[in-house]
């Protein structure tokens, strides 16, 4: 790459020596050029104040706008048809009092639904009746289906689903509103998503209390068991009376504690639902961008949108509360976490949405209106923009090839004005290109070298805590990147036919070049999030436009003035965008696994933030006389960030309550069964899924005796399902870095359910089957392996699933009916002999909420106040059927 470059500055370095000037009058000429254009450029005090007022442009300004919600209207302003957000924190207080909510648990299954229905009957009393119809129903549903790598069984999860209908509607078309009630262990679920199920009973008060008019039913889901995950929507959509009728969703969930709502997934193919969002909604928050990286799946989260979409075939608006993602699923999501001006930033928009669209035409007919995607994203949450993707295609072409033509123009204009050829101007244009090329791939390198090297010594996370090292650590590297090949060849080229001023435009025109193909290419790929580069785009070539028509182009630095001014709004939209994704990812970071390293993730998003927000800006410190002391300064300030951050307390990931280390881990007993019924195992200890990529290292900074501990990935080449009790999916998603600490003492559970054969009948055809019951904990697994010469032909789960995998998992809670588990399977073998074993069956059974025997208390008191510890007891028993 540099040979190629370097062969291309000689090309056109050669070329200065086309017109036969005398070396004597060359070099007075050149010296007199330099000392004019030394002249011209700012003095280098002013340096520093440049980069300054981005950096306070960024804070006065998004900062402000970013965190900036509405004030919470009370009781006072109840008469004027409006959200009251005071009313609904109340309702979020006592409804965080009840505590956790875990499916089969009485907090959950009893208190919680008591709670709620009162809080239904109460707004019922209240209701126009002239108006409206009010029905409302608790449905106790059982069901299953396959999620991600398991079969997902659910028996008596409830759900109270409430029914507001016009007065005499004749109307066979409903919007559904959802939310759920339930909770993680440990959580009290104020925001996740108690605060939305209060908003939703907020907006069928206001809905059903209000003189309006309304054309379409709305239906409120409040389900009963979405962190399972996503039975009680799948129960819904899949069995309810009204379920048929849903058309269009408003699908509600929290990855965090107050702050604003972010529109995340959207449609699919109806880009009305984003124009009506644009029209109802009061408080802004939505990119295309989000919603494509939300369905890459990278991210651990899931909501019932997905199920909705897929087994109701409706559309929508996935939205969701992101900011403090920190106490989400800990036992910090508490009530004193949620500002009143949250609820009422939910409630403004939900309220304006569930108008809108009940009184819409296209809910009548919901398919005559799918016209494909939709590209949308809001500008510092003051406006909004959409349209849809096939506009976009063309706006994406025309920008890039608008861009490239007045390049073009640029180049000619300059060859003209510097009385040179325009082949001259090309030669030197495309070694920019290629310096610029490589300073844009620098830009987005730099950064993630730097976050792979603290990943390799052990020191990931260090922003956890404290954001703003991501300056030093990502931000500064990238800005470096990005500068340093435009300032070198700056420095040394030789070039003095083309004004320095006109070079340094060439060097912007040159990462305007790279952002025309970046559009291009990701418009080919098919990524609506092109609009990005596409806007930013935009926001030069008007001022080149400007400048190229007001001939600001050709006077010295003058051009810079208005290029500078259009730079503030992709600056200001670039950062407020990037800076969303930062502040949601940041805490998604501690539960993204061990596995993976999240620095790489954030430091490339930082630096596409820097890139984009900073790539027209970063070269016009070559304007100043000594650009040097900049590119000294970001070093310096990278320098001190990374020591900092490997060897200080400030980078230390983890602060008690506020930014805690999540802890999950089980206390195990585990029993494996032969054929004949004899124990071949019987063992104890703790079972360990870490959440981060620290592990258990900050935990040998505590008192917590971790000694023993060791990986269990060794036994799942060769046992079931690692011989463990793997709590649900994402446990056995990561059962390759969970860790196994032997305790001596054995754990004995609460009670010792059995997997129980209740007949084995050959049906024919080779073919055995299986009849299994289990009266089970409200959450269990069943493990199924057959043996090499035997397979499942059937079974009573869904037969999708049969052969997806080398172990079959069937997970296993309950609501209300704890009846036992009942299944059967059929199993074929070539021989048709079977009278010897078949298969290994693992059954699993977690106690969740039970604190343990004395010794698993005594060794949770030693967990560190900077983590949040999630732990019960777990029984694993494997049979040999």
């Amino acid at each position: 790459m540099w040979q190629a470059v370097r062969s291309r500055f000689d090309t056109c370095k050669n070329k200065i020596s086309d017109e036969p000037i005398e070396d004597g009058v060359r070099s007075a000429s050149s010296k007199k050029i330099r000392n004019e254009e030394q002249n011209l450029r700012g003095p280098w005090y002013l340096e520093g104040g440049f980069l300054l007022f981005w950096a306070l442009l960024f804070a006065a300004v998004v900062l402000p706008l970013f965190y900036s919600i509405p004030r919470g209207l009370t009781i006072e302003d109840a008469n004027k048809g409006v959200f009251i957000a005071e009313r609904a924190q109340n309702n979020l207080y006592k409804l965080a009092e009840i505590g956790t909510k875990v499916v089969g648990s009485d907090n959950n299954e009893n208190k919680t639904v008591d709670y709620l229905l009162g809080l239904v009957s109460e707004i019922q009393e209240n209701c126009l009746d002239d108006y409206f119809d009010v029905e409302v129903d608790l449905q106790v549903v059982s069901g299953q289906y396959i999620h991600w790598t398991m079969v997902n069984r659910y028996q008596g999860v409830q759900n109270i689903v409430i029914k507001l209908s016009p007065k005499n509607t004749t109307s066979t078309t409903y919007l559904l509103v959802n939310s759920h009630f339930d909770s993680k262990p440990t959580s009290p679920s104020a925001g996740d998503a108690g605060q939305m199920i209060v908003a939703m009973l907020e907006v069928f008060q206001v809905m059903c209390t209000t003189k309006q008019t309304m054309r379409h039913p709305v239906v409120f889901l409040l389900n009963g068991a979405e962190e399972n995950p996503l039975q009680a929507s799948h129960g819904f959509i899949t069995q309810h009376k009204w379920a048929p009728y849903c058309k269009v969703v408003l699908n509600l969930d929290a990855a965090g504690n107050g702050g604003k709502d972010i529109v995340f997934q959207t449609g699919p193919n109806s880009p009305w639902l984003v124009e009506t969002y644009k029209s109802s909604a009061k408080h802004y928050l939505a990119t295309t961008m989000a919603e494509e990286i939300f369905q890459t799946g990278i991210l651990p989260s899931d909501t019932d949108f997905g199920i909705f979409v897929t087994y109701g075939n409706l559309i929508g608006l996935d939205t969701a509360k992101f900011i403090n993602g920190f106490a989400y699923h800990t036992k910090y999501d508490q009530f004193s976490n949620i500002p009143r001006g949250s609820i009422q930033n939910t409630g403004d928009n939900l309220l304006g949405l569930v108008r809108s669209i009940t009184n819409s035409t296209e809910l009548d007919n919901t398919a005559a209106y799918e016209t494909g995607h939709a590209i949308f994203f809001d500008v510092l949450g003051l406006y909004f923009i959409n349209y849809t993707e096939s506009n976009g295609v063309i706006l994406n072409y025309a920008v890039a090839g608008v861009a490239l033509v007045l390049i073009f123009l640029s180049i000619w204009r300059t060859a003209s004005i510097s009385d040179v050829s325009l082949g001259y101007v090309l030669c030197w244009f495309i070694l920019i290109l290629v310096l610029q090329i490589i300073a844009f791939v620098l830009g987005i390198v730099v950064p993630i070298v730097v976050a792979y090297v603290f990943d390799k010594y052990g020191l990931s996370l260090t922003y956890f805590s404290t954001p703003a090292l991501l300056v030093g650590l990502y931000i500064c590297p990238s800005l470096l990147g990005l500068s340093l090949p435009s300032y070198i060849y700056l420095k040394l080229q030789k070039n003095h036919k083309v004004a320095f001023a006109q070079q340094l435009q060439l060097v912007l025109h040159g990462h305007g070049t790279v952002l025309a193909l970046l559009g291009i290419g990701l418009t080919v790929y098919g990524l609506r999030s092109a609009y990005v580069s596409t806007w930013t785009l935009i926001f030069y070539v008007i001022p080149l436009a400007i400048n190229l028509l007001t001939t600001l182009h050709d006077r010295g630095f003058s051009w810079t003035g208005v290029l500078k001014i259009f730079q503030i709004l992709p600056f200001l939209y670039n950062s407020y965008l990037i800076y969303c994704f930062i502040v949601t990812l940041i805490p998604m970071m501690g539960r993204f696994g061990r596995g993976t390293n999240p620095d790489l993730i954030i430091s490339a998003l930082c630096a596409l933030g820097t890139v984009l927000a900073l790539g027209f800006v970063i070269p016009l410190i070559n304007m100043f006389r000594r650009p040097s002391m900049i590119l000294f300064a970001l070093l310096a300030i990278s320098a001190v960030t990374m020591y900092t951050a490997s060897s200080t307390q400030i980078g230390f990931p983890y602060r008690p309550r506020t930014n805690v280390q999540r802890l999950p881990y089980l206390h195990v007993r585990r029993i494996f069964y032969e054929y004949d019924g004899t124990v071949a195992k019987d063992d104890s200890g703790y079972l360990f899924n870490f959440q981060d990529r620290r592990g258990a290292a900050p935990l040998s900074l505590s008192t917590m005796n971790m000694t023993g501990l060791v990986s269990i990935a060794t036994d799942c080449t060769t046992v079931m399902m690692c011989g463990f009790p793997l709590y649900d999916q994402r446990w056995v998603k990561n059962r390759l870095q969970i860790m196994w600490l032997p305790r001596e003492e054995t754990i004995v559970p609460p009670s010792e359910p059995k997997l129980e054969l209740l007949a084995k009948t050959e049906v024919g055809n080779n073919t055995v089957r299986l009849d299994f019951r289990a009266n089970t904990t409200d959450h269990a697994s069943v493990f199924i392996q057959p043996y090499e010469d035997v397979s499942i032909v059937n079974w009573t789960l869904p037969l999708s699933y049969i052969g997806q995998q080398t172990a079959s998992h069937l997970y296993f809670s309950y609501g209300k009916d704890n009846s036992p588990l009942t299944f059967s399977v059929d199993f074929y073998k070539p021989d048709g002999d079977f009278l010897v074993p078949l298969g290994q069956f693992g059954l699993s059974n977690h106690w969740i909420g039970n604190i343990g025997d004395a010794i698993s208390q005594a060794f949770g008191k030693q967990v560190p106040s900077f983590a949040a510890s999630v732990d019960w007891p777990a029984l694993y028993q494997r049979y040999i059927f």
